[in-house]
């Protein structure tokens, strides 16, 4: 079953911040994101796709989430693309 790991973005008032994650579907759960029964990090934010990657399996979804999670400077480049700030 294919898999995906992605990345959120919400401007909030401290800030744009990022949140990594990995679903079997990515539509529904941007969906639970959004609606407060997400991650406990993400209540309280519209969240918005900014990244997403489709991964043969879900096993390979999660080692990827695992890298992402800590790829600091993607999530920035992401970030700041997105708030058109380029570089």
């Amino acid at each position: 079953m294919t898999g995906f790991v992605y990345v959120l973005g919400s401007q909030t008032s401290g800030g744009y911040r990022t949140y990594v994650g990995w679903t079997l579907d990515l539509e529904r759960r941007l969906a639970e994101h959004n609606s407060g029964i997400g991650a406990k990090s993400t209540r309280g934010s519209v969240w918005c796709l900014i990244y997403a990657e489709r991964w043969p399996c879900r096993i390979e979804a999660m080692r990827r989430e695992w890298h992402l999670k800590r790829d600091r400077s993607l999530r920035r480049r992401l970030a700041r693309s997105v708030q058109g700030l380029g570089r």
